[in-house]
């Protein structure tokens, strides 16, 4: 069972919701786990938000009357995001807030709700009732990148970014170093929107990019807008977090996808069977948390086998997309030959790899 509220019915809704439960006195929706979520942008049906909640709907499914879910959609990062998540912990067991921007309102009331367990997504501050998870999306990225090397007939590589925080810098970084270890000569031009959900600056981004002489687009946004342009513009385009096929037939050549039901499932189980422990997941491929969307037919046999056997060495630990040498803007290695970055390392990239033009901003 679940319940959908907005940011501005969501009090009265709460209220009505442990009105009913006190009024049935069932013993049975007293039993249930109560999860809720909050989401930055609208559920819609792709990208970000949209695999989040089939991760919530997958939970339920594998549940059933064990767990009652309900979620905010559009929610925007500050204060209207800590009053959402009081709101909800009045009346869930376990809360799910998964964009970057809700770190601090989800330690911020997770202090006022101890009993209640708190997982917040993308983030790295953790407390006893709030932990951390994530997904190791520079996999994936590293994947389209060697797409985008054999692919590319321009050599410039359009990317439509959202903010300049690690997470997306990884990706974008991850995502060269895929494309010049094919293709040396490619390079990355980024624009930064300054939003997870903006489909027409997304679009006005990578129309600007094509422009430009970009013709593949790839994108850290959250609408399928850049997509859309490319399959307009008669240029190639990578989705991101779900499969966005659907919006550019023949411009989508694959994306990054992110999986998130079996995670809620076991952290919902670990809630239920009294185990949970506030602590920090972060799974690519191998713990199917990072999947490849489907393959587009213009993507040559051999290019698809590189990038499978790829994703296998990944899988086994034999490679990493940040394993040295790397070099910097500046052609500087900062990366030795041998040297693996760390989870550390990664988590805090603040500087562009060789290959990406412009300055990352500040």
């Amino acid at each position: 069972m679940k319940t959908r509220f907005t940011p501005a019915g969501l009090l009265r809704s709460a209220a009505s919701l442990l009105l009913v439960a006190a009024v049935s006195g069932s013993a049975l929706a007293a039993d249930k786990l109560k999860v809720g979520f909050v989401y930055v942008g609208p559920v819609g049906d792709a990208g970000w938000t949209f695999e989040h909640d089939e991760g919530r709907k997958e939970m339920e499914a594998a549940l059933g009357e064990q767990v009652e879910t309900s979620y905010v959609e559009s929610v925007s990062e500050g204060a209207d995001s800590q009053r959402v998540i009081r709101q909800l912990a009045q009346s869930h067991d376990l809360v799910f807030t998964t964009s970057f921007g809700y770190m601090n309102p989800t330690l911020k009331v997770g202090k006022s709700f101890p009993k209640v367990a708190f997982m917040h997504a993308t983030g790295y501050k953790r407390s006893k009732n709030v932990g951390t998870y994530s997904a190791r999306f520079y996999e994936g990225r590293y994947l389209t990148g060697l797409i985008a090397g054999h692919m590319t007939q321009s050599n410039i590589i359009g990317y439509v970014a959202a903010f300049p925080i690690p997470e997306v810098v990884q990706g974008i970084n991850a995502f060269t170093l895929g494309l010049r270890s094919v293709n040396p000569k490619a390079e990355v031009k980024v624009v930064w929107v300054n939003s997870w959900y903006d489909p027409a600056k997304e679009r006005e981004a990578a129309e600007a990019l094509i422009a430009q002489g970009a013709d593949i687009i790839n994108q850290h946004t959250d609408s399928p807008a850049p997509v859309q342009a490319a399959e307009e513009k008669g240029v190639y385009a990578f989705g991101y977090d779900s499969d966005m096929t659907a919006f550019g037939p023949r411009a989508h050549l694959t994306g990054s996808v992110v999986h998130w039901g079996g995670f809620y499932t076991k952290t919902a189980k670990a809630v239920l069977d009294g185990t949970w422990k506030a602590e920090d997941t972060w799974g690519g491929i191998a713990a199917d948390m990072v999947k490849m969307a489907p393959y587009n037919a213009a993507i040559p046999k051999d290019v698809i086998a590189q990038v499978e056997a790829t994703k296998a060495k990944i899988v086994d630990g034999s490679f990493h997309p940040f394993q040295g040498p790397i070099k910097d803007q500046q052609g500087k290695v900062v990366v030795a030959e041998g040297v693996t970055m760390s989870d550390a390392e990664m988590l805090s990239l603040n500087w562009y790899v060789e290959g990406v033009q412009g300055e990352l901003p500040k």
